[in-house]
């Protein structure tokens, strides 16, 4: 008799098994058979999905293909020892990992912005669309976005060389198939490379994605150093950097000056919306009845789709902004009180010439130092100091006609005509933002004071969730905020009692592809509005058509050319 202690010795039968583990076996082998399978799946898929930056579109098909880096990687994984080919592994898999979340981040940057991901700086924009996020959908929708997001980038990061070691262990076992697997894989990616066989149309049966993609990133990167060295040297190049300040905008004199940002109003509004061609028609109408000239064309902006700001620091410099790179590089020229910034922007040439500049910015919550630091605004007016008391309207936190209305109390009538210098101001105009819901309507000038009776409009408008159940559904609210927005500027300019006043309206960027569709324009309309003919006279030169809409033909300008252009017109030099 056997002691509790004594181990179980052999019988005829061999080596005696618990009986509680042989039941357990089977779940623990079915299990491990499915993390290798998930395993073999994550990194198949990291070296066969197609790379959008690349024009290769997103298709279960590519899946089929035969990846010439997974006939390299498992090459090497066969021929290093153990210990070496586990580290092979985790380098390579950190690597397959995040050309991973690479291809889907540039899936979602030319969704919405046109453009694919740049590892450069786009990082930066997370504080950004969280905020959008926020503003558009509410805190606990965005909460739970960011952290989705964040373990989704994480778990494929972390994931993608545990699968690869695990795959590693697997051809180590298996190296009597392996081996012959890996030469037939060998022979039908050379013989359909040579083919020229595809699974689709713009996807070949032997795939090299993964090194076309690292080559691009690594591309990217490098245009990235060269084109900040190359910017640099654009900046300080001014052609208006010393003009005289008495040779300025000697045109302008005496009036005020409003530069009002349409948001999201690109070509696609003119041409595809039936609210917006309404709104159009009627303001072009209302504005002539009110002894108003107009005259329109196009710019091409530097963004797509958002990052609006790129837009604005292009106009208002004249150079061609169009990163975040350029954007950074662009301000942090300016010494904290801007007297040393080599780059000379609208607001700085304003005050130069006498005027009082300022900036609406009714969707900033929070200081904006470059606002005076590099433009050179004397005044910066955001969500905190507008006034508003009534309700935010999806991303807007006030409406837009809430906005000119607080310009006007703040700034345009806060002294006795002629006992002011002018104003010259820019305005950003949100209602247009998206999600393009809820949707404001516009009420009596007298009737706005501090909001309040936007109040009785909460709760009345169709929801955001209504709106995006369908395509159709968001294109259609969006064609009616940029009327909105443009009902406001027409309402406002009928309004004002101030024959002097100039207003040069323009869009920022076109709105995301969902709307603008595939392969639109970066074009945005623009237009000149005055009651003096003397203004609208001295840019008869420009061929601007008469109007807020600018027909197929009318001029195209880029954006970063508008400044000179503007400067040269209604200055009496151009400088040097």
């Amino acid at each position: 008799m056997t002691s509790p202690s004594t181990p179980n010795l052999p019988t005829s039968a061999g080596t005696p098994t618990p009986s509680s583990a042989r039941p357990a076996s089977r779940p623990r082998r079915v299990l491990g058979n499915l993390v290798s399978a998930l395993a073999v799946v994550l990194v198949w898929v990291t070296l066969t999905a197609p790379s959008p930056t690349l024009g290769w579109s997103p298709t279960p098909l590519s899946l089929l293909r035969i990846p010439a880096e997974g006939i390299v990687v498992v090459s090497v994984l066969l021929l290093l020892r153990p210990a070496a080919a586990a580290w092979f592994a985790v380098a390579i898999g950190l690597v397959l990992g995040v050309l991973l979340v690479v291809r889907i981040l540039d899936a979602a940057f030319l969704d919405t912005l046109y453009r694919p991901f740049n590892p450069l700086t786009d990082w930066r924009y997370a504080g950004s669309a969280t905020q959008l996020l926020g503003d558009s959908a509410g805190l606990v929708t965005a909460a739970l976005a960011v952290a989705g997001t964040g373990l989704l980038v994480l778990g494929l990061v972390a994931l993608t060389p545990l699968a690869l070691r695990r795959v590693a262990r697997l051809l180590r076992r298996h190296r009597g198939v392996a081996w012959p697997a890996l030469v037939v894989a060998t022979v039908l990616w050379v013989a359909s490379a040579s083919l020229g066989v595809h699974v689709t149309p713009d996807l070949a049966l032997a795939s090299s994605s993964t090194a076309a993609l690292t080559v691009h990133e690594v591309t990217t990167v490098r245009d990235g150093v060269r084109d900040r060295e190359a910017f640099a040297a654009q900046i300080p190049v001014d052609a208006f950097r010393t003009t005289p300040p008495g040779d300025l905008l000697t045109a302008l004199r005496g009036k005020d000056v409003v530069i009002v940002f349409v948001e999201s109003y690109g070509k696609v509004a003119v041409a595809g919306s039936p609210d917006v061609a309404r709104a159009l028609r009627a303001g072009t109408s209302a504005l002539g009845t009110s002894g108003y000239a107009v005259r329109s064309a196009w710019l091409t902006s530097p963004t797509f789709g958002g990052v609006s700001w790129l837009a604005h620091s292009t106009l208002q410099s004249g150079l061609w902004v169009s990163s975040q790179q350029r954007y950074d590089q662009l301000l942090d020229t300016a010494a904290p009180d801007g007297a040393t910034s080599p780059r000379l922007t609208l607001a700085r040439t304003f005050s130069r010439a006498g005027w009082r500049t300022v900036d609406v910015i009714p969707a900033n919550r929070r200081d904006w130092p470059e606002g005076k630091a590099f433009y050179g605004y004397d005044e910066v007016y955001d969500s905190r100091t507008l006034g508003y008391r009534g309700p935010g309207f999806g991303y807007a936190p006030m409406p837009d006609q809430f906005t000119l209305s607080a310009l006007d109390r703040l700034e345009l009538e806060r002294h006795p005509t002629g006992g002011r210098p002018p104003v010259m101001a820019e305005v950003d105009l949100v209602s247009s933002h998206v999600p393009w819901a809820p949707l404001p309507r516009l009420v009596g000038w007298p009737q706005i004071g501090d909001g309040s009776v936007y109040l009785a409009q909460a709760g009345t408008a169709t929801p955001r969730d209504t709106v995006w159940a369908t395509t159709q559904g968001v294109r259609t609210a969006y064609g009616q905020t940029v009327a909105y927005s443009l009902d406001s500027v027409v309402s406002f300019l009928r309004a004002t009692h101030d024959d002097n006043l100039v207003v040069l309206m323009l869009g920022d960027h076109q709105p995301i592809s969902l709307v603008s569709g595939d392969h639109a324009s970066h074009d945005v309309p623009v237009s000149l509005i005055a009651r003096d003919p003397a203004v609208v006279d001295r840019i008869s030169g420009w061929h601007w058509q008469d109007g807020l809409r600018p027909g197929p033909d009318a001029p195209v300008w880029p954006m970063d050319h508008f400044r000179d252009r503007f400067l040269t017109a209604f200055g009496r030099s151009a400088g040097g």
